[in-house]
């Protein structure tokens, strides 16, 4: 297995962690909703943590990852039920 692969399935696997994390504070249900919440709120969390100079300060890169991503869903899953 190439690199490319190898972390195109640890950033599913993220995603998919993350989507649950958030799934557990604003509900949801499914993996492939997981998924895509996760990755959505992973690049959500990325740029509002690099916008708004936030570092978490946890010294493993994967649960950093994680974190980030499942608070960016969470923002996600917030906004779009305010919307709808």
């Amino acid at each position: 297995m190439d690199s490319q692969t190898r972390d195109l399935i640890v950033f599913a696997l993220i995603g998919i962690v993350a989507g649950f994390l958030a799934s557990l504070v604003v509900g949801g249900d499914g993996i492939i909703r997981y998924l895509i919440t996760g990755i959505i709120g992973a690049f959500v969390g990325g740029y509002l943590f690099r916008a708004l100079g936030i570092n978490l300060g946890i010294g493993n890169a994967l649960v950093t990852q994680i974190v980030t991503a499942a608070i960016g869903a969470i923002v996600v899953v917030v906004l779009a039920r305010l919307i709808a």
